[in-house]
Order: C-alpha cells, then sequence, then structure tokens
C-alpha cells in the first residue's frame, strides 16, 4: 500500500459545522484510495473559501497536508479538483511545491500538464457563466423585471404565490447555472447582488430548493 495524504474543503463555515459534502467528499477519497492500493496516512479538513491570490495562506490545512506529504514523500488526493481551487493560477502555484496532487475523479494518471488543462476548462467555465448570468440579468431587466438586491425592503414571501412568481421570474438565471453545483451557483446568485428569498445571501438548500421548483413547474 502507497502512502497518501487526503485533504477535503468546505467553502463556507455553514457548509463545514453541517459536514455538507465533507462526507461526500471522504468517501470518494476512500473508494479511490481502494480501488488504487493508497493508504490514507491523514486527513485535513478545511474551511474556507480558496478565493483570491493569498488564499494559500488563508489555507493552515492545505499547508499541512502540504508539509505532512512532503515529510512521507507521498501524494495529497482531493476527491474533486475544485476543491484545491478552480483557479490556474493557484493551481500552478501548488505545483511548485513539488508534492504530487492527485484529484479522484480524474484518475491517478492525471499528470500535473492534465491538472492544469482541467483547472483552465473550470476557470473559463465560470467565466462564461459569469457573462451569461449578467445577460439573464440584463434582459429580465429590460422586461421590467425586478429580482431584487439585498435589502430591507426584499423581505421574505408571505404568500406561496409570491414565492411561485419569483421563482419563475429567476429561471432564466437558474438555466445559466445548470451545470453548477448548488454551492457555486449560490456564490454566483450572491456575487450577482440578486437577494435569496428572504433576502440576503443565497446558500445552496434555497438553490435547491429553486430547482426543485423549476422542475415541478
Amino acid at each position: 500500500m502507497r502512502a497518501a495524504i487526503g485533504y477535503l474543503r468546505a467553502s463556507t463555515s455553514r457548509q463545514g459545522k453541517s459536514g455538507l459534502g465533507l462526507e461526500a467528499q471522504r468517501e470518494a477519497i476512500a473508494r479511490f484510495a481502494a480501488t488504487e492500493g493508497f493508504e490514507i496516512q491523514g486527513e485535513h479538513i478545511e474551511v474556507e473559501t480558496g478565493k483570491g491570490i493569498d488564499a494559500l495562506d488563508r489555507r493552515p490545512e492545505l499547508t499541512a497536508a502540504l508539509a505532512a506529504a512532503k515529510r512521507r514523500k507521498c501524494p495529497v488526493i482531493v476527491a474533486k479538483l475544485d476543491r484545491l481551487s478552480r483557479d490556474v493560477a493557484f493551481i500552478a502555484g501548488l505545483m511548485s511545491q513539488r508534492v504530487p496532487f492527485i484529484a479522484a475523479e480524474l484518475g491517478a494518471d492525471a499528470d500535473p500538464f492534465t491538472l492544469h488543462i482541467f483547472a483552465a476548462f473550470a476557470e473559463k467555465e465560470r467565466r462564461l457563466i459569469s457573462a451569461r448570468t449578467r445577460s439573464a440579468l440584463a434582459a429580465a431587466k429590460a422586461r421590467g423585471q425586478q429580482l431584487g438586491r439585498f435589502g430591507a425592503e426584499h423581505l421574505a414571501p408571505r404568500f406561496k404565490a409570491e414565492a411561485e412568481e419569483r421563482t419563475q421570474l429567476l429561471a432564466p438565471v437558474f438555466a445559466e447555472l445548470n451545470s453548477m453545483t448548488a454551492r457555486a451557483a449560490a456564490d454566483e446568485l450572491t456575487r450577482c447582488g440578486i437577494s435569496a428569498p428572504a433576502g440576503g445571501p443565497w446558500f445552496p438548500m434555497q438553490v435547491q430548493r429553486v430547482r426543485k421548483r423549476l422542475a415541478a413547474a
């Protein structure tokens, strides 16, 4: 059995406290390790956004995982590449640490060049989705639709009919977010300034509820 270090990341403190997504990551790493003959000799869990050029400075568990892997001369295994980052520059910076990374979803044979390619595609997709989301918002505003921004004047709808109406207004925007996880979609909606049903930022569970309403409709 070859040694390896496991690294898991939740994007927000709320997600980290609830364990949302962490168990799925742990299971994916365990399945991969069992199939490929790795023994996980340490696990590091991070609760951090991962955004920004100084992301590594704000991710002590990733730093610890790197140090542990260097001592053992073994790779760091993550469930998905985006648990490291969706930013190509950040991925490149990690490669300079000379610690091999393995993304379970990509397989054991994905070399550093392949990881760069997948990171580049993920970053490009994120930018395209962001641009399409802005276009969908502009089109909705041109039709006179008010999707709402943060503020006390946009509180939770009091009646189901209002909630359903607002859900339909959001349909074009959500159509551009179909390929995103609930977490990523929530981040994008919040970044665009669209208020959640109860006002304020979006959370993954709220995104899932709207998606279910749209699917039912």
